[in-house]
């Protein structure tokens, strides 16, 4: 895909017609008509209805408008790698709310002059370990299913993190009053996880817990989200769901939500950094260094991890 063609793309998006792309991009308007009919032509769709007023988005425009967006930023990314001055540290974590993010926040706290590129965008471990050998990213913060020894490549990964699993519930579940429960009590129980993903490695751990318990893990959807999530235990008594204990939620205080602490043996969900052994970057030497100094005890007696 020709990138000139997908930031022409873009500039005509902004700009609403193409005569104002072109004057952004110092080209002709007859070079912005031409890139675009290329584009259409490569995803064989059409990306805008001329009009007198200029040039709407299709649908099919507004379907590809994110991905081009991202394709800029993936080249921006890609000149930043190999300037002379020191790029970011890439670090990937699935969310900004759940621990490993948390990890990286503290982290930055006490190396506040490293620089940090964030992402969120991996959908699972497989797909963080493939970005880490090609490098498009430098490391990663999530659980991982498979033995380490099984890692290949240069691809290291170290546990760095066991995080205790909460039950969520709206006041009137069963369990709303209990300020603990055995995870024992669990068996039978339906817990409900519309946001996992089939083949992701909490899929492989929720999977892994409900049946050392006996519990169904339900991930009938759709997701909408964790506002969405909040909403329905709110009102429900048969619903929860498992959070972890770092899990940053805010809800309003008239839903009353509880959180339960899971105990006898607590369920952890391990996070361990993964890596590639040739990965000069300087600060991620630091980060390393920084968890394998913080880290908790691991796999402490009276707690639960799958077998991986």
């Amino acid at each position: 895909m020709d990138i000139e063609a997908v930031r022409t793309f873009v500039a005509a998006v902004d700009a609403g017609q193409f005569q104002e792309a072109a004057t952004d991009l110092s080209i002709t308007q007859q070079a912005v008509s031409k890139r675009i009919a290329a584009l259409e032509k490569d995803l064989g769709v059409r990306l805008f209805i001329r009009t007198a007023r200029g040039a709407r988005v299709t649908i099919d425009g507004q379907a590809f408008l994110p991905h081009a967006r991202e394709l800029l930023r993936v080249e921006e990314r890609a000149i930043a790698s190999v300037r002379p001055d020191r790029r970011a540290l890439r670090v990937d974590v699935i969310g900004q709310r759940i621990a490993p993010a948390g990890l990286l926040r503290d982290f930055h706290r006490a190396h506040p002059e490293t620089e940090l590129d964030v992402v969120t965008h991996v959908l699972d471990t497989d797909a963080a370990i493939e970005a880490i050998r090609s490098g498009a990213l430098d490391a990663s913060i999530r659980a991982v299913p498979l033995p380490a020894r099984q890692l290949t490549d240069g691809v290291q990964a170290v546990r760095v993190l066991d995080e205790p699993i909460h039950l969520l519930t709206g006041p009137a579940h069963a369990f709303a009053i209990a300020r603990t429960i055995a995870s024992n009590e669990l068996a039978g129980q339906r817990i409900w996880m519309p946001g996992i993903v089939p083949g992701t490695e909490w899929a492989a751990y929720y999977q892994e817990f409900a049946t050392a318990f006996g519990v169904t893990i339900d991930v009938i959807g759709p997701n909408f989200g964790i506002e969405h999530l909040l909403d329905m235990l709110a009102d429900s008594a048969a619903l929860a769901t498992f959070v972890g204990e770092q899990t940053r939620l805010v809800w309003p205080a008239n839903y009353d939500l509880r959180r339960v602490v899971v105990r006898d043996p607590t369920p952890v969900y391990p996070h361990s950094l993964i890596w590639h052994a040739g990965n000069p970057h300087p600060t991620l030497a630091t980060l390393r260094d920084y968890l394998r100094s913080t880290r908790p005890t691991l796999g402490r007696p009276g707690t639960w991890a799958p077998a991986w």
